[in-house]
């Protein structure tokens, strides 16, 4: 057995467009594409559906109850590549941080690199996503903020994370899972058991690619996860809150860390658009908010800046009402950030009010703080590199010609 999917050669996948990824509507049309008639499309695009998302085959020779005249119609038009890894990194604790280099979409794009990031717990694994190459919001604390937004992902390329991750971790049947760190198993269990879209980009800005992965990645006849596994972020798009909940019916998880609006302008440049109060009434209101349904409040610990017992009970009060659980996060530190984390005796203190309140109020365990995968580390770096490598490269030619 294999122990990950073999790539697709570069030059292959330039030529042939990946089917990997795509909607059932996005698979129909590309088999109308290649001449299949409308009256098989159904049932043909079932047949690619089972194959890509529940087997997770990288060639369509294997795909046995197809006809060999549709499978090298198929090769000759389409590949079943994913996009390149070009860097995997594994932390002491077993996290993984992948990054993943997307194909070219034309002639000035040398292919957009995001970061995709692998928890393992014994029981279960989370992937956190990627929904933009870069960001918008500038989030004071968050180092993935610091990078400018370069684009939307695509649907495809949202789910295509989940199949690198699969294809890493030996997810699929017929492969084998890597030994080099923890990696969930056992009956019933899978790697990846859980998404959320807590990596690069605000998911409610590129709002119907995200609500489209969202359909593949919860199809019962393929990648196959619940709805209630699946959790998006966001740092406060009030007027897609309601669309999310109706639209996707996931769970929902709002980047809060602050309960004063002055305080929150700074931390979460968002909030001068859409203020506390509106983004709490919308939370009020969400599709499907119960005490079995939860909204999740993110709340990293700033020393000094948003944890003192005050801010906590403020928290409190301001939740009143709404079903929740508040997760207090240790601020991952970052090149040259000004944050500091806060004391742990001032985070239990912080807790335990939350907690006395009635509220399940969880300190996220930092992971992967040494490879800079934790929460709100997540950058590429690649062009910091490159950068320094053309420096370098420049020094020594003004040394040598000296």
């Amino acid at each position: 057995m294999s122990t990950i999917a073999q790539p697709i050669p570069a030059a292959a996948q330039a030529s042939r467009p990946s089917l990997a990824g795509l909607t059932r509507a996005g698979l129909a049309d590309a088999l109308r594409g290649v001449g299949v008639p409308e009256r098989e499309i159904k049932m043909r695009t079932g047949q690619l559906w089972h194959w890509i998302y529940f087997h997770g085959v990288t060639s369509f020779d294997t795909m046995l109850n197809v006809s060999k005249v549709l499978r090298a119609t198929l090769a000759d038009h389409f590949t079943l590549a994913r996009p390149e890894v070009t860097s995997a990194q594994v932390s002491k604790d077993g996290t993984r941080k992948w990054l993943i280099r997307m194909p070219s979409t034309g002639p000035f794009d040398k292919g957009a690199e995001i970061e995709c990031v692998y928890i393992p717990e014994t029981d279960r694994g989370t992937l956190c996503v990627s929904s933009q190459v870069g960001c918008t919001l500038n989030c004071s604390f968050c180092h993935t903020g610091t990078q400018r937004l370069v684009r939307n992902l695509t649907a495809q390329e949202i789910v295509q994370q989940l199949l690198v991750a699969r294809d890493q971790l030996g997810d699929f049947p017929g492969l084998t899972p890597p030994t080099d760190g923890l990696i969930p198993s056992g009956e019933g269990v899978r790697a990846v058991s859980n998404i959320v879209f807590m990596g690069m980009g605000e998911p409610l800005y590129n709002f119907d690619q995200v609500r489209d992965a969202i359909a593949v990645l919860s199809d019962g006849e393929g990648l196959s996860l619940s709805k209630r596994r699946i959790t998006v972020s966001t740092s406060g798009v009030v007027p897609e809150i309601a669309n999310l909940g109706d639209q996707a019916g996931t769970m929902l998880a709002i980047s809060l860390h602050a309960v004063r609006d002055d305080l929150r302008d700074e931390l979460v440049p968002l909030n001068k658009k859409y203020p506390i109060k509106e983004l709490l009434d919308a939370c009020r209101n969400y599709p499907g908010v119960s005490n079995a349904r939860r909204i999740t409040f993110e709340y990293v610990m700033l020393k000094g800046v948003n944890d003192s017992p005050r801010e906590a009970k403020e928290l409190v009060r301001l939740l009143k009402g709404i079903p929740a659980k508040i997760n207090l996060i240790p601020f991952n530190p970052w090149p040259g950030t000004k944050y500091e984390c806060s004391d742990w005796e001032t985070i239990e203190t912080f807790s335990d009010i939350v907690f006395n309140a009635g509220y399940a109020s969880p300190v996220r365990t930092p992971r992967g703080r040494d490879i800079l995968a934790a929460c709100g580390q997540l950058k590429s770096e690649t062009e910091k590199m490159r950068a320094r490598a053309r420096l370098m490269l420049e020094e020594q030619l003004a040394l040598s010609s000296d």
